[in-house]
């Protein structure tokens, strides 16, 4: 017998990663809305179906993280109708080229020189650590626009797993969500159905054997000790995350109350 999947998060034909993060608990007791915040990977590849689906939804704004190079790489969002589509790169349209043309293009001696060692899960956790602690202007742009008017809201970069996940868990900290919920809902990036398709140039044979995907593994999964790496940044640089998000990302508490009030049961 075939499960029915929700239609809160349907199998979406050319977008992957796509969820509703509604119901999940926060510290005091209350749950996030659904049907007022959703994620995915990018929007490029949606189908006619996927798109009349994402419509539905009434979504009132996209933020699309991606810089320049994905966007090139991957082509622009699909354009839904009334939805107001938000560019904030995470990350410099430069930043870390070389490196991803590597991966994409390089051969089992580069992959190794870059990836091997646990130099892959090092670069992670430093690029998490380093949008946690650099965007922060990125970041209070996308929780102003929330508790103004933005929503419900669409988040989504590449994969849906890294810029938007931690997009995604800053606007949960703000919410006062659990913090193992958080990192429980950032973990189901690594379900099969939802996992970015590595591009490797070069014979099938040569690009995907089990050596290279071991290596490419760090890259594509959601690992909780990146996400406690962007966690233990706020600690370490602000002392906590209400100083994070009144001083770094300037959510006053009364904006901090608004954005509850619009997202929260």
């Amino acid at each position: 017998m075939t499960q029915q999947v929700p239609s809160t998060e349907p199998e979406l034909a050319g977008v992957r990663n796509f969820r509703d993060v509604g119901g999940l608990p926060t510290m005091d007791g209350r749950r996030v809305r659904h049907g007022v915040l959703f994620r995915s990977g990018h929007l490029a590849h949606a189908t006619e179906d996927d798109a009349a689906f994402l419509t539905s939804l009434g979504l009132h704004t996209i933020f699309d993280f991606r810089n320049a190079a994905d966007q090139k790489l991957e082509g622009p969002d699909v354009e839904l109708p009334g939805v107001r589509n938000v560019n904030l790169p995470l990350s410099d349209p430069a930043d870390g080229a070389e490196f991803w043309k590597m991966v994409r293009d390089g051969d089992l001696d580069q992959l190794r020189g870059i990836l091997a060692d646990g130099k892959g899960a090092t670069r992670m956790i430093a690029s998490y650590r380093s949008i946690v602690k650099e965007r922060t202007t990125e970041h209070s742009q996308v929780l102003r626009a929330l508790t103004e008017d933005s929503v419900p809201a669409l988040m989504h970069c590449a994969a849906g797993k890294d810029r938007a996940g931690i997009s995604i868990a800053v606007t949960l900290l703000a919410l006062g969500v659990e913090r193992d919920a958080i990192v429980a809902d950032y973990l189901e990036s690594n379900a099969k159905h939802r996992r970015y398709k590595v591009r490797r140039s070069g014979s099938t044979e040569g690009a995907y054997t089990p050596e290279v995907m071991e290596l490419l593994s760090p890259l594509f999964d959601a690992r909780a000790e990146y996400l406690h790496a962007a966690f233990e940044t706020i600690e370490q640089t602000w002392g906590g995350v209400d100083t994070y998000l009144e001083q770094g990302l300037a959510l006053t508490p009364a904006a901090r109350d608004h954005l509850r009030e619009r997202l929260l049961d």
